[in-house]
């Protein structure tokens, strides 16, 4: 829930881009997101230089970079940690495991090395520029198709 909370924020954020700061407390109610979680996720956002805050009157929190330079697997790394299933294959949290006999020929090590690397292939490919895109693009047709449905 951390990261998708997150990445919900930061989406709002990045359409927000240029236009200020916003208020926890808008953040939370747009996206149903607990108010005191959403503030411990964007203290860690802050901490790790995703995103800043302004104090007191026209305050609250906005990007730190643009929206083009923010991607889900950052995002989802800060706030979850590695993105790999199992440590022998992750590559910021790197650990053997315990049982393994021969970690160059595991099977398992083998196949959650692919799911890692497809997983990051796509999370760090991922904006949050790219996805504001795709889902306007949604918007727009959903909206554009509830108008030809609902003409006589």
């Amino acid at each position: 829930m951390k990261s998708k909370y997150g990445l919900k924020a930061l989406l709002i954020l990045g359409r927000e881009a240029g236009r200020g700061p916003v208020l926890i407390s808008e953040l939370a109610d747009r996206e149903a997101i607990p108010r005191k979680f959403l503030e411990a996720i964007l203290l860690e956002l802050k901490r790790h230089g995703v995103v800043q805050s302004r104090k007191g009157k026209g305050g609250g929190y906005f990007l730190r970079r643009t929206p083009a330079e923010i991607t889900f697997g950052e995002v989802i790394r800060v706030l979850d940690g590695p993105l790999a299933a199992v440590p022998c294959v992750s590559r910021l949290a790197y650990m053997k495991c315990n049982e393994c006999l021969d970690e160059q020929t595991c099977g398992v090590r083998l196949a959650m090395k692919e799911v890692r690397d497809a997983t990051a292939r796509i999370l760090d490919g991922t904006t949050l520029a790219d996805v504001n895109a795709r889902t306007a693009r949604l918007h727009r047709k959903v909206s554009g198709n509830r108008r030809k449905t609902a003409a006589p």
